[in-house]
């Protein structure tokens, strides 16, 4: 028992020395043997101490880029209809320009078939629990969760 106590705190210790020498460390400029001028690269001098920079295209850019396939800067009506059509296409079943229910439907009959596993025509609650769609876990980022408001003693308006 008295190994496993003082492997924690030789632990506690080595995470303690550590988090020490890295924040003593977090106000210096630059690393030791680093050159803070211009450098030599491949294609010519380089100057390390400058942060490299991303071309960050907005989220519109992005998206306007996607539309415009042959690239002349404008969107046409065809281009900007284009991903309908792709769409409409992979529903469109049988290829014969009309979507019946039975088209529409197809992913929803297929999954409701799949999650009926009795083959009795009917979805028990178990059942049925298969259907949910799988939602994607959580906000991206670092959001905080939202707050809740309680009402705190003394409040009431009665």
């Amino acid at each position: 028992m008295w190994r496993y106590v003082a492997g924690g705190i030789a632990a506690l210790l080595v995470m303690t020395a550590g988090m020490l020498l890295w924040s003593s460390r977090a106000g210096t400029k630059s690393l030791v043997g680093a050159p803070t001028s211009a450098a030599n690269g491949p294609l010519g001098p380089v100057d390390v101490a400058a942060p490299l920079e991303a071309s960050e295209k907005t989220r519109e850019q992005r998206r306007f880029s996607r539309y415009d396939a042959d690239e002349n800067g404008a969107v046409s009506r065809e281009e900007y209809l284009l991903s309908r059509r792709k769409s409409y296409a992979r529903l469109d079943l049988d290829g014969d320009g009309k979507l019946s229910f039975e088209e529409y439907a197809a992913k929803a009959v297929k999954k409701f078939a799949s999650a009926d596993r009795d083959r009795t025509g009917t979805l028990a609650p178990g059942e049925f629990l298969a259907t949910r769609v799988a939602r994607k876990s959580g906000p991206k980022g670092n959001c905080p969760p939202p707050l809740r408001v309680t009402a705190e003693a003394g409040d009431d308006d009665s």
